[in-house]
């Protein structure tokens, strides 16, 4: 007898949400330099690869959020894939804070926008496109410049954080 649950016709948000929970993605910190130079970012692990020619990255924003209309706004921002050692970050950008970026060590790159010290890659990128996608805003970046460590990234599944084990290499006898 299989476990497998048929396809509902009435589909439910809550289940959609758990369904998707069970697909693992990467944490991002997505970035920008606002007007009057304030800087604007939050966690999202909405990010993905959509083409290699040209370079397009995607990743969506909430269309409540308080954050999207900067990220309408600016030409460019920045992707910041965090490291397995960076959770606090991730749940700091995740949630209204007065200044997210007080204390948070980053230089600005060619974009302008935060590139966060530590992470595990950064993706500097200029609009390519916007798309209103449901109750989400859609945005596909070219990515201009980008760079990254051999280090262990920060994973979320099933609605929680996970560190990513190192695998021993296979040795040839």
């Amino acid at each position: 007898m299989s476990t497998e649950r048929a396809p509902q016709h009435s589909l439910q948000e809550q289940e959609f949400r758990d369904t998707l929970a069970r697909f693992a993605t990467g944490i991002t910190i997505i970035t920008a330099r606002w007007r009057d130079d304030a800087f604007v970012g939050f966690t999202a692990n909405s990010f993905n690869s959509v083409s290699l020619d040209p370079p397009l990255v995607t990743w969506s924003l909430a269309r409540r959020s308080r954050s999207l209309a900067a990220f309408e706004a600016v030409e460019r921002y920045a992707v910041n894939v965090l490291a397995h050692d960076q959770i606090e970050l991730a749940r700091r950008f995740s949630r209204p804070h007065a200044d997210r970026f007080a204390g948070v060590s980053f230089r600005t790159g060619h974009a302008a926008a935060p590139l966060i010290d530590g992470c595990v890659a950064w993706l500097e990128c200029r609009h390519h496109a916007l798309h209103p996608a449901g109750d989400h805003m859609l945005f596909i970046g070219h990515v201009e410049t980008c760079t990254h460590r051999e280090i262990e990234p920060l994973v979320w599944h099933a609605g929680r954080f996970h560190l990513c084990q190192p695998h021993p290499h296979e040795s040839e006898d």
